[in-house]
């Protein structure tokens, strides 16, 4: 009876330990699938900060290819003082090109845009680009007994249409340009003073991407 009674002890032992095997083998096997997925999950995480990466170098490099070029373009205006570019933009203090609270261009500031237009359309055509012509205000009100403009934003959007049309009568293609307005949002410097308030007053040029899908045979 020892004999019969040890084995079945035994073999209860056996049966109570499988269970607890079996169990833990299921644990483990859990947890090495949980392991696999999320070692996936950070290679593909990985795998995509890469691929933005290359495409946020990608840009900048063609976005500086961009810049490069176009201070070539503008070599000579630039080289006279009076022409500015920051960031792709090409400025122009509205000083240089209008008298106060007017959007007359003086003989000057129409010699400059002629000026600019050589080198432009080149540039524009080579990347079937546009030209986005602004026109900036300081914060002061317009004088009073001036009935030509109603605000800053009205003097702001009629210096950049007198702009946008000079540039046509002087070969610009039309197609490859167009006028925008901000009065005086979007300042460069402070109005506090005359020399902030003289450099909000200006004209930005700025070449854009053509919409997508939208191409010219223009020049």
């Amino acid at each position: 009876m020892t004999g019969l009674d040890e084995r079945g002890d035994f073999d209860d032992g056996l049966e109570q330990t499988a269970p607890v095997w079996a169990v833990f083998g299921d644990l483990m096997a859990g947890l090495l699938g949980a392991f696999v997925l999320i070692l996936v999950g950070v290679m593909v995480v990985q795998i995509d900060l890469v691929a933005s990466l290359k495409n946020e170098v990608a840009k900048r490099h063609v976005e500086e290819q961009r810049r490069t070029a176009l201070e070539k373009a503008l070599a000579v205006p630039l080289a006279t003082g009076r022409v500015t570019l920051n960031n792709g933009r090409i400025g122009i203090s509205g000083n240089v090109l209008f008298p106060v609270n007017s959007d007359q261009l003086r003989p000057d500031g129409r010699q400059l845009l002629k000026s600019l237009v050589p080198p432009l359309r080149v540039y524009l055509g080579e990347r079937d680009d546009m030209l986005m012509v602004s026109g900036f205000t300081d914060d002061k009100p317009i004088q009073g007994g001036n009935q030509r403009f109603a605000d800053n934003l009205d003097l702001s959007a009629q210096r950049a249409l007198t702009v946008t049309r000079a540039l046509i009568d002087e070969g610009m293609p039309a197609p490859r340009v167009f006028a925008a307005a901000f009065g005086a949002e979007q300042p460069v410097a402070s109005n506090t003073n005359e020399n902030g308030r003289a450099q909000n007053r200006r004209v930005e040029m700025a070449p854009v991407p053509r919409s997508a899908g939208v191409k010219t045979s223009t020049p």
